[in-house]
């Protein structure tokens, strides 16, 4: 299963996992034999195994040792290569693809806020970007205030983690979307990024692959039923 990481340096998995548990205010991911374990500690998400070279070996032995339902497991491999690995009570959840692009602006851009570089929403639209507790969020309000779409990204080292990109049901097909991963780019390029790197469903994957970002592996992820 090694082929599946092909593309993917362990380190860009690494840089994933350290930056989204600073998005999700989590505790610290946890070095184990197989990769890493982030103890999540939320209903229905109680702790995720992350395993960036899943051989059935590997697989086995997890699925034999974890019992407690709520466990996530995120395999850098095709859904058709370890799903007949899993055992029956693990659930398979759609399909998601690991994603990475270069971040950089020019020396002008980096003097000026993203406002100036970044291009404009639709009309009816006002960006708003704010940064706290290491996670910068990217929005675009609507004329009442409300958000339309937004996403958001925490750094690890001198990559960008996006995370929890969404535009709401009543403003999609605005192209609003690109508009969030642009202000996201830019505002991670202009504090140091120089590597982006997101996890991101069917959905996602064909607008961010019209934005630059380049596919390093599926990612398959079951969880443990009750």
């Amino acid at each position: 299963m090694t082929e599946a990481l092909k593309t993917v340096h362990p380190a860009t998995v690494r840089a994933w996992v350290d930056g989204w548990v600073i998005s999700r205010q989590t505790p610290p991911p946890v070095r184990e034999p197989w990769g890493l374990r982030v103890d999540v500690g939320l209903p229905g998400h109680v702790a995720r195994h992350i395993v960036p070279d899943p051989t059935p070996a590997t697989i086995e032995r997890l699925t034999g040792a974890l019992t407690t339902p709520g466990t996530w497991l995120k395999l850098c491999a095709p859904a058709a290569v370890v799903t007949p690995l899993l055992p029956e009570r693990w659930s398979v959840q759609d399909p998601e693809f690991m994603m990475t692009t270069s971040l950089s602006v020019g020396p002008a851009a980096r003097r000026t806020s993203y406002a100036h570089w970044n291009p404009a929403p639709p009309a009816g639209y006002t960006p708003a970007v704010t940064t706290r507790a290491g996670v910068t969020v990217a929005r675009l309000l609507t004329a009442a205030g409300e958000v339309a779409a937004r996403g958001q990204f925490a750094m690890a080292g001198r990559t960008a983690v996006v995370d929890q990109v969404q535009t709401a049901s009543g403003h999609r097909r605005r192209g609003l979307g690109t508009v969030i991963m642009r202000m996201l780019a830019t505002t991670a390029a202009a504090a140091g990024a120089h590597t982006g790197v997101l996890v991101a469903t069917a959905e996602g994957q064909a607008l961010y692959e019209t934005l630059g970002w380049k596919l390093r592996t599926p990612v398959t992820a079951a969880v443990l039923k009750h």
